[in-house]
């Protein structure tokens, strides 16, 4: 293998230690190699960090090793070097050779030969609204979820109202809910009170139907179930509110970004953020377009031996 770098150094990153190799020597020469270990607290980062500038390391290596590489990477990207996160899945080292200090001595080999693909890794505001959309979508899944389980109980005790509503989390549906959990009596007067008002022309139609399919069997236990899911439902649609608040605060310095991406159809504004959350706005971070969708997943790689070519599966993609 060719050496490109003089002085490169490789860690290899776990959760309560890092092993750091600093190769140093002319290129194409056997380099020096100094292997050192630190702890992962931020006293002991920092030492790293003054260490790897004392070394006086041009580039730095770290495997990408579940969520411990991130307060590593926080404290290392201030350095005067550069900082390069590689897929774990590509470096990794040969069977029989699993040592901590083996595997941050590959690292740093690999990448003294220019054998080390850079992972993108956003500026902090991107990362920090790369967490937000990803955490609103998954409260958005839990909302879902916990609907989903209030739909089972009212089938349980025969309530059938999800057979007249589309959407039984809507206000008529929500206040028939109400009045299910409370113990509240449901006669036409109340659905009609329950029905009035603008864009319900349709359900005024189903008075009769939807009396009829609020006449169930609801026990004390279904009530108390129904609560329990209803009471979540509602704080996590609060949480999911807060959490709009803040992605829309981080997207301001974004909003002609956000503009072009809107003209693209099926995009909202919504996707649009969930977009420049995943990718960034610095496209000189990928050097073609099929850089760009190959890093998300969305181009599958060669697999063809003996002259046939294999079936190639997507990696990953962006759910928008």
């Amino acid at each position: 293998m060719e050496d490109i770098l003089e002085i490169c150094a490789g860690l290899d990153v776990h959760q309560k230690n890092i092993v750091a190799c600093v190769l140093d020597g002319t290129l194409n020469k056997r380099p020096k190699k100094e292997i050192k270990s630190f702890g992962t607290e931020t006293e002991e980062l920092l030492k790293l960090l003054d260490w790897l500038e004392e070394k006086k390391c041009s580039h730095v290596a770290m495997e990408s090793t579940g969520v411990y590489w991130k307060p590593v990477w926080n404290i290392l990207e201030t350095g005067n070097f550069e900082l390069i996160l590689a897929n774990a899945h590509q470096i990794k080292n040969l069977p029989g050779r699993k040592t901590d200090v083996k595997d941050a001595e590959w690292i740093a080999s690999l990448f003294r030969s220019g054998l080390v693909n850079k992972s993108f890794v956003p500026e902090q505001p991107i990362r920090d609204l790369r967490d937000l959309t990803r955490y609103r979508k998954k409260i958005i899944f839990s909302i879902n979820r916990e609907k989903n389980r209030v739909h089972k109980l009212l089938q349980d005790c025969n309530i059938k109202i999800t057979s007249q509503l589309s959407d039984i989390f809507g206000d008529t549906g929500r206040q028939i809910i109400d009045h299910i959990m409370n113990n509240r009596h449901i006669g036409r007067n109340e659905i009609e009170e329950m029905v009035k008002g603008r864009g319900k022309g349709k359900i005024k139609t189903k008075v009769d139907d939807i009396l009829k399919s609020v006449n169930g069997n609801v026990r004390e236990h279904h009530r108390v179930m129904i609560r329990f899911s209803y009471e979540h439902v509602e704080f996590l649609e609060n949480k999911q509110k807060e959490i709009e608040k803040l992605i829309d605060k981080l997207v301001q310095p974004y909003t002609k970004e956000i503009e072009i991406l809107n003209t693209i159809p099926g995009v909202s504004k919504n996707s649009a953020s969930i977009i420049i959350a995943e990718i960034g706005v610095n496209m000189e971070q990928f050097p073609t377009d099929h850089h760009l969708s190959s890093w998300a997943g969305l181009s599958p790689g060669n697999n063809e031996s003996a002259g046939k070519k294999k079936e190639a599966k997507l990696c990953r993609e962006i759910n928008i």
